[in-house]
């Protein structure tokens, strides 16, 4: 099921489970909790939500859970004070935490190995600070997979074969129609509710997004015989756990040595996740597949580091995250030109 990946927003209330020696250990507990999932109460995350709920009962912890079929009513509906808690895609969260928000920025991590040691780093008590945003703390972030070109004719085969093309961008994130438009090309905003319908009935010519996708929302059906994903990652998109932690500081004293608990708690449940990424991968069917040369991967590469560069100094990505993108990129790759630059 695309959405089951938000339950991991649900770890929160499992947490004071995990971290209670006895149930007696903890006073009671009443959160409020958004849970997005496309299908509704017939969706799989909303019943297993349920079920932990019922059980985080026992542990003295009240959830009263709220499902959402539409990701900006959710964002809103927690803005509003309705939700104590929400699971969104980061890129939605980006309005409640600029830097959490900046993970998924084109081209700042290529690779699962990166994605990997920046999630390890984000638990680092020097850079949880900048998970703090006025009332709002990202409490984990949580891996989907890489972001994937999908285009519905395999002639499309590079960028520039893009210009002139309908892309489906994110109505919420102006950086996405600002890239479209440098490539020449048409951004039609949509959102997670419609984005894959416009791929699958060539209303878009193309789309960007990860392979969690593909077999839920049947994007073979716009792919069909002519179509093609190119293998190469544009980002890494994750889901962000955001907690309103003015509301939570109250009802937990000791919110924050129990956050610390929780970090490195979540790192380890985001196995799951990966297992997930690794399984939706394998699904698509090979024949869609399309490898680039290593001369246009390092082409684009180039592209996107000037764009990130260009977005950045434009606001739309946090500096501090773009660095600390570029220290792990470099961690790894020291040999890379861009290690000797300090532009990011």
């Amino acid at each position: 099921m695309m959405m089951r990946w938000l339950l991991l927003g649900l770890w929160m209330v499992q947490s004071w489970m995990v971290f209670a020696d006895t149930p007696e250990d903890l006073h009671p507990i009443h959160i409020k909790f958004c849970i997005f999932d496309p299908l509704g109460q017939n969706g799989d995350s909303w019943a297993n939500a349920k079920d932990l709920a019922l059980e985080a009962r026992r542990y003295q912890v009240f959830a009263d859970l709220k499902v959402y079929t539409d990701e900006g009513v959710a964002a809103e509906d927690f803005k509003a004070g309705q939700c104590d808690g929400v699971a969104l895609t980061s890129l939605r969260a980006r309005q409640f935490n600029h830097f959490i928000g900046s993970i998924d920025s084109i081209g700042g991590l290529t690779s699962y190995n990166d994605l990997r040691l920046l999630l390890s780093t984000l638990t680092n008590p020097k850079v949880v600070p900048y998970t703090i945003s006025g009332p709002y703390e990202v409490v984990g972030v949580v891996p989907l997979g890489a972001a994937y070109v999908f285009v519905r004719d395999h002639n499309i085969n590079s960028i520039e074969k893009a210009a002139g093309k309908k892309i489906a961008v994110m109505d919420y994130d102006k950086s996405q129609a600002y890239l479209v438009q440098q490539l020449g090309a048409q951004p039609v905003p949509s959102d997670i509710t419609n984005f894959a319908g416009k791929f699958n009935n060539g209303q878009v010519d193309i789309l960007v997004a990860p392979a969690i996708i593909y077999r839920p929302l049947e994007l073979y059906r716009g792919l069909g015989t002519d179509g093609a994903i190119y293998k190469f990652p544009l980002a890494m998109v994750t889901a962000s756990i955001i907690i309103n932690r003015d509301k939570l500081i109250k009802l937990v004293p000791d919110l924050d040595i129990r956050l610390a608990k929780i970090r490195d708690y979540a790192l380890k449940e985001d196995e799951r996740a990966w297992r997930l990424v690794a399984q939706s991968e394998t699904s698509v069917d090979p024949k869609y597949w399309m490898a680039l040369t290593p001369g246009d991967q390092a082409r684009y590469v180039a592209m996107m580091r000037s764009a990130r560069i260009q977005l950045t100094k434009m606001g739309f990505y946090d500096p501090r995250m773009m660095h600390l993108l570029k220290v792990v990129r470099c961690s790894r790759h020291p040999a890379q030109a861009e290690c000797s630059s300090n532009e990011e």
